[in-house]
Formats: structure tokens, C-alpha cells, sequence
């Protein structure tokens, strides 16, 4: 008798941890949710003002005169995007590159101090990037870099246009590598993590057959390992577009489209810091916090189209 009473405590003591383990893991998940969801609230009541004086015509205005009173995003969401764009055009090639030379290429007593190296990028504070950028890079690209690339495409019709001077080694495009460097980490890192996974029977079996290197890679490894690579790039990306400082440094500052990515431009992330400890006004104020609410509803629909194309290679890899 005592040796089921015992047995019966024992279970009670089990199943109240449990319920204790449950309720304290279902709160972490409703605060989480409570907290999105004032930040949200937060930026629609922040925002209310901007909208209701400017419309939606807030979205498609370049200018942006503080004076006047008068404010438009459509330039610092032309320069998120843009840069963004830059930045992933060159991280993800370089990245998918360095994760696959550090898996299938290097040798392995050089795997972990370039691995080390890599993952040290994302370690540096994104002030230092913005320091080395204006002061380091922004010069180098202003002297021998952007003078090349507009005597290169200037005979070049749209392309002549993208790459118009004069070179003022800030702008747009300083700003899409430095973001570039900054998310190659990511890319890299997350990428080859799961190109080690892999299971080696595959790759030992496209070898047997007498598949190359490159055979390997293309047929083997990177689709046994595609939802992993979009969701590392997705992480990237969203630190690209949400980074601040370092492209704050480099940007120029300038709330204006050109058709050059030479040109000085801003971002949302970029503006807000700026302007923000300087905005007088209620309207001010206000359009910069709007300006904080497109930032998130760009975040929030880049994180849907990331989880839609996830769903969709999974359901055709179970197909």
C-alpha cells in the first residue's frame, strides 16, 4: 500500500511540474505576443496624425521639408530597398561560396579559423563598420572605384544612367556593400551549418557514380539543403533592411531619388535616427514614427514571403 502511495505522489509531483513547465512556456508565448502587438498599436497611434494629414499620398512623396511641414517616405523607402537589394546581391553569391569552399574544398585544418573569421564579421559593432566606411571605404570607392565604373558604363545606355556621376564615394551604393559585408556572416554561416548535415552517403554515392565536384554540390547538396539557404537569406535580409548606423555614415543623408545608386540617398532606418531627437512638432513626430511602421510592415511581408516560399519547397520536396 505505501509503495502505491508513493507511486501516486511521485506522479502528482510529475504532472504539477508539468503543468507548472506548461503555463510558464505558454506565457513566454502570450508575452511575446503582447509585446508585438504594442509595438504595433504603439506605431498606428504614433503614425495616426501623418496619415491623417497626408493620406496615403504619404507613401508615393519625395519631399521631405521639416520647415514646411511637409513629408513624404517614398525616398527613404526607395534607399531601403535599393540598398537592401545591393547588399544581398553581393552576400548571397559570396556567402553560398565561402560555405561551400569551407565544406567541400578547404582543408580541414583551415576549416575553423576561416569559419572563425567569418563568424567574427557579425561580431563587430555596425558604428565601427560606419566609421571604416566613411573614412576608409567611402574614399577608396570616391578615387579609383566609381570613376571606373562610370567610364565604363557610360557608353552604355540605362546602365550609363545607374552609374552617373561624379563620384562622391558616399551614397547608395557605399552603403549596399557595407550591408553586404555585414550580412555575409549570416549567409555564410547558416549556409554552411547545414551543408555539414548533409548526409555523406549522398554525397559518397553522386561521387561513386563519377559526379564531379560541382556535380555534387548543384544536384546534391545545395537542394537537400534549399530550405535552410532561403531561410539564412531571409535572415540576412532582414537585417539589411532594419540596419542603422553604419548606413547612416555612409548614405549621405539625402531624401531625394536619383536614378544613380552613385548618389547620396536615406533609408527609414537612417532617417529616424537622424531626425528623430531633433523633430519639433506633432506632424514631424509623427511621420518619422510612420516611417518606423513601414519599416515594419516591409519586415513583416518579407518574413511572409519567406515562410510561404519555405512551405512551398517543403511541400514539393514531400511531393
Amino acid at each position: 500500500m505505501s509503495g502505491e502511495t508513493t507511486r501516486v505522489a511521485r506522479l502528482q509531483k510529475f504532472k504539477s511540474w508539468d503543468a507548472l513547465f506548461s503555463g510558464l512556456t505558454r506565457s513566454a508565448a502570450i508575452a511575446v505576443l503582447v509585446l508585438l502587438g504594442g509595438v504595433v498599436v504603439s506605431l498606428i497611434v504614433g503614425s495616426r496624425l501623418a496619415f491623417q494629414t497626408f493620406g496615403l499620398s504619404f507613401l508615393t512623396r519625395e519631399v521631405w521639408n521639416p520647415v514646411t511641414d511637409q513629408y513624404g517616405a517614398l525616398a527613404p523607402i526607395y534607399g531601403t530597398l535599393v540598398t537592401s537589394l545591393i547588399a544581398m546581391v553581393i552576400a548571397v553569391p559570396v556567402g553560398l561560396g565561402i560555405a561551400i569552399f569551407l565544406t567541400e574544398l578547404c582543408p580541414y585544418r583551415l576549416r575553423r579559423p576561416i569559419g572563425i573569421a567569418i563568424e567574427l564579421l557579425a561580431g563587430i559593432p555596425s558604428i565601427i563598420y560606419g566609421i571604416w566606411g566613411l573614412f576608409v571605404f567611402a574614399p577608396f570607392l570616391q578615387q579609383y572605384v566609381q570613376p571606373a565604373l562610370i567610364t565604363v558604363f557610360g557608353p552604355i545606355p540605362v546602365l550609363n544612367m545607374v552609374f552617373a556621376g561624379p563620384p562622391y564615394g558616399i551614397g547608395i551604393f557605399t552603403a549596399g556593400i557595407i550591408l553586404g559585408v555585414m550580412v555575409l556572416p549570416f549567409v555564410s554561416s547558416i549556409s554552411r551549418d547545414v551543408f555539414e548535415t548533409v548526409p555523406p552517403v549522398l554525397k559518397e554515392a553522386a561521387y561513386g557514380i563519377g559526379c564531379t565536384t560541382r556535380e555534387v554540390v548543384t544536384n546534391v547538396v545545395i537542394p537537400h539543403s534549399r530550405t535552410a539557404i532561403v531561410g539564412g537569406v531571409m535572415l540576412g535580409l532582414g537585417r539589411a533592411l532594419g540596419e542603422t548606423m553604419a548606413v547612416t555614415f555612409v548614405i549621405g543623408n539625402a531624401h531625394k531619388i536619383s536614378a544613380s545608386i552613385l548618389s547620396p540617398g536615406t533609408t527609414i532606418s537612417a532617417s529616424i535616427a537622424n531626425e528623430f531627437t531633433e523633430a519639433v512638432g506633432d506632424i514631424y513626430t509623427s511621420s518619422l514614427i510612420a516611417l518606423g511602421l513601414i519599416l515594419f510592415v516591409i519586415t513583416f511581408i518579407v518574413l511572409a514571403i519567406a515562410r510561404l516560399l519555405l512551405m512551398r519547397i517543403n511541400n514539393r520536396a514531400s511531393a
